[in-house]
């Protein structure tokens, strides 16, 4: 006698699943908690070592077109990144341009410590240099103009009139040359277009500097001792 075996399929008929929310009324893990309370009290005590003093509020709000804590985070880049950058190519970086987006939280009058450079940037966004040709600069005014928004500058002077058109514009106090390029420090996240910045897409060159823009804003506080940063001319508009 033949045995014959046939196969049983299967389909899915339904999916259930419920959603557990993680709350206080869950208990710990002593064990866990244990385990883990070297490193927590390690972490805090790096993140609220006190690195400088802060002379008044800085806030991305207290400025048109530029701020204080934007000014603040956009002259420390180029401070701490140039070096790097003239080290590795012989060249100086021209100008800084990061996005209003990127500020985070405020920062109070009074003692600043690491975790207020984490509060200001929690990302992990590095500085890039990249080479732009003067038509791709102008490109980057073009969208200022459209934007309308305090994103943080260093190294130039924007000037628009009431309805946004542009009046004035000067790199490192020159006027910009049809004729050469110019290097910009920025994020990666800039760099591949976010906030629509295309015109990073255009650039002739990049240089990766290693260095992420919220341990540049350490490192200045370190050797800062006391911050004194305020709001200029910069980029403004003129009614």
């Amino acid at each position: 006698m033949l045995l014959s075996c046939k196969k049983t399929e299967y389909s899915l008929v339904k999916i259930e699943g419920k959603q557990i929310a993680i709350t206080d009324s869950i208990d710990a893990d002593e064990n866990i908690k244990a385990f883990i309370a070297p490193y927590k009290e390690s972490v805090n005590k790096n993140l609220t070592e006190v690195l400088a003093y802060n002379t008044k509020d800085m806030i991305k709000t207290d400025g048109e077109l530029n701020s204080t804590i934007g000014n603040m985070m956009a002259d420390i880049v180029m401070e701490e990144a140039n070096p790097v950058f003239n080290k590795r190519t012989k060249n100086n970086i021209d100008f800084v341009l990061l996005n209003y987006g990127g500020i985070r939280a405020p920062m109070p009058k009074g003692e600043v410590t690491r975790r207020s450079a984490y509060n200001i940037m929690p990302f992990e966004n590095e500085i890039v240099v990249l080479e732009l040709s003067a038509a791709s600069v102008l490109k980057m005014l073009d969208y200022l103009s459209i934007a309308k928004t305090a994103h943080p500058v260093s190294g130039v002077k924007i000037e628009f009139n009431s309805t946004y058109e542009l009046t004035d514009f000067t790199i490192q106090g020159k006027p910009l040359d049809a004729k050469r390029t110019y290097f910009v420090a920025t994020s990666d996240y800039l760099r591949n277009g976010g906030d629509n910045m295309l015109f990073f897409q255009e650039a002739l060159s990049e240089t990766p500097i290693d260095y992420k823009i919220r341990n540049a804003i350490i490192d200045y506080f370190i050797k800062a001792d006391t911050l004194n940063f305020n709001m200029d001319d910069r980029f403004i508009r003129n009614e």
